[in-house]
């Protein structure tokens, strides 16, 4: 089931780089705070627009918190003291990100791609999708609806119910991609009871393990892979506890107090 494609038949993914070295595919192993998580993308962003660095996909967790995208709205923050509350820079309006939650910083270099924002998210929300139907979960995009959604058949047809499962929120840099996708795993649904996920109060929000399927993080984790390089190219894996990574961290840390 897993390795299985939406459109096995294509040979060259629609959104392939042009040339170069492909992205670095990294997955954080312990939660990243979410001030360094930012610290880092911006580094990285601009590294990769100066040809300093690779593209990166950054796949992380983090401790409870909210976010704000630059269209949240006051209102929508219902419980501003039950956890911290960050100012993202991205899209979007108010989200939840925690334990159980995969989170994926997507920095990717357009102008080595295509300049083409409304098929960048197009993308996105079909490298969801491709992953979701790896565990025959049919995930679904809807007009005026930011994220995927999938139809709760299980809590009745009238009217049919539809849940959130993934949020998406992106920003770009003279054409480069921070931020990116998060993915309902197994995380906590009451914490997002202190916000208006983006905004949608008509709409609940849901998991995996919710649609009863206790998958782990690795096997999530190895479903966004593949479906990533069905969509976008391959990946070269990278582990940034190794020796050399902790050296390129220390590095972009000390251009980022530099530029600061």
């Amino acid at each position: 089931m897993l390795s299985e494609t939406l459109n096995p038949e294509e040979n060259t993914p629609p959104f392939a780089k042009k040339a170069g070295a492909p992205p670095e595919w990294v997955v954080a192993p312990s939660p990243v705070p979410y001030p360094e998580a930012l610290a880092f993308m911006e580094a990285r962003v601009a590294a990769i627009h100066a040809g300093e660095a690779r593209e990166m996909v950054w796949l992380v967790e983090h401790p409870p918190l909210y976010t704000a995208g630059v269209s949240a709205k006051r209102e929508d923050l219902i419980a501003p003291d039950r956890f911290k509350v960050f100012d993202a820079g991205r899209g979007g309006q108010y989200t939840y990100h925690g334990p159980g939650q995969r989170v994926v910083y997507v920095m990717l270099d357009l102008n080595q791609r295509q300049k083409d924002v409304r098929a960048f998210v197009q993308a996105l929300e079909h490298w969801i999708i491709d992953t979701l139907w790896r565990f025959n979960v049919e995930g679904h995009i809807r007009n005026g609806r930011v994220g995927v959604w999938v139809e709760r058949k299980d809590k009745g047809y009238e009217p049919l119910t539809e849940d959130k499962i993934a949020a998406i929120g992106i920003k770009l840099r003279r054409w480069v991609s921070f931020h990116g996708i998060s993915l309902n795993v197994e995380p906590d649904l009451s914490h997002f009871d202190g916000i208006v996920p983006c905004g949608i109060t008509e709409h609940g929000v849901t998991s995996l393990l919710d649609l009863g399927l206790p998958v782990t993080m690795d096997e999530v984790d190895y479903a966004l892979k593949l479906s990533f390089e069905a969509l976008f190219g391959l990946v070269e894996e990278k582990d940034l506890t190794t020796d050399k990574a902790r050296m390129m961290r220390k590095r972009i840390d000390t251009d980022r107090a530099r530029i600061s």
